[in-house]
């Protein structure tokens, strides 16, 4: 946080997915591994196939699907859009719109779904042909834990496991921090550090109180939820800002 940007939250992102990465093709090559590419390529296929249906949240009768993956999962999302977008916009200054794209939305999901086969599939292999149920049975916190215990160099893969998922909650509390902080400095990218720290500090105290809270994480939730609702507005207006912009500027 204190190094800011480039020396800091760069730095911390570019180890993070290289021991992701490493994980990740360890776990491909010990496991299952032509089960794997075949789930990798079926999931792809099905995640195209099923995704304008099970996106749409009219005319289903599977409540639960309804409130927990569409309009109150779109809502947790589009309340992290301003940090995100805003982050996003600093780091792809000077690319263009195809570049965008690929970057951003293409290589994050086509690698996204590879993450989810590998790991998801060597747990459902697990569960389907040894008949090894550690991981469907355990507590969601560990699941991954229990799902690399019967792999090769166990204790090394966990510790792997438990850096990766603390310098990614700190890569994007300083993200945020990052971009709460140019906000309010008037889009200066040169803030103050004690201005930086302020900002990391308070919004680490909110995320504590919350979690402590009588409703613990559900009121984190909640909170953000609420806080999306109203944004969602604001966010199709600048869809249509951005779509008119684009044909402007074509035409120029």
């Amino acid at each position: 946080m204190l190094r800011g940007l480039d020396g800091g939250v760069k730095v911390l992102s570019e180890i993070n997915m290289g021991l992701a990465f490493m994980l990740l093709f360890f776990v491909l090559l010990v496991g299952p591994t032509l089960y794997l590419l075949s789930l990798f390529g079926s999931s792809l296929l099905a995640y195209v196939e099923y995704l304008p249906a099970l996106s749409n949240p009219i005319g289903r009768e599977d409540t639960n699907f309804l409130q927990g993956w569409t309009s109150f999962y779109w809502a947790w999302w589009i309340s992290w859009s301003p940090f995100v977008g805003m982050f996003i916009a600093r780091v792809s200054r000077g690319r263009t719109v195809r570049e965008f794209i690929i970057c951003v939305l293409l290589i994050p999901s086509t690698v996204c779904v590879l993450w989810m086969s590998v790991f998801g599939g060597t747990a459902l292999h697990q569960v389907i042909n040894d008949g090894y149920t550690a991981a469907q049975e355990a507590d969601l916190p560990i699941k991954l834990f229990k799902m690399l215990d019967v792999l090769p160099l166990a204790s090394i893969t966990s510790f792997i496991g438990i850096v990766l998922v603390v310098v990614f909650f700190v890569t994007s509390s300083d993200s945020g921090s990052l971009v709460i902080d140019t906000i309010t400095a008037g889009g200066k990218v040169d803030a103050p550090v004690p201005q930086r720290v302020f900002w990391c500090v308070f919004e680490g105290a909110v995320a504590i109180v919350l979690l402590l809270s009588s409703g613990g994480l559900q009121s984190l939730q909640s909170m953000v939820i609420s806080t999306g609702l109203p944004f969602t507005v604001v966010l199709l207006a600048m869809c249509l800002a951005i779509a008119k912009g684009l044909m402007e500027e074509r035409k120029a």
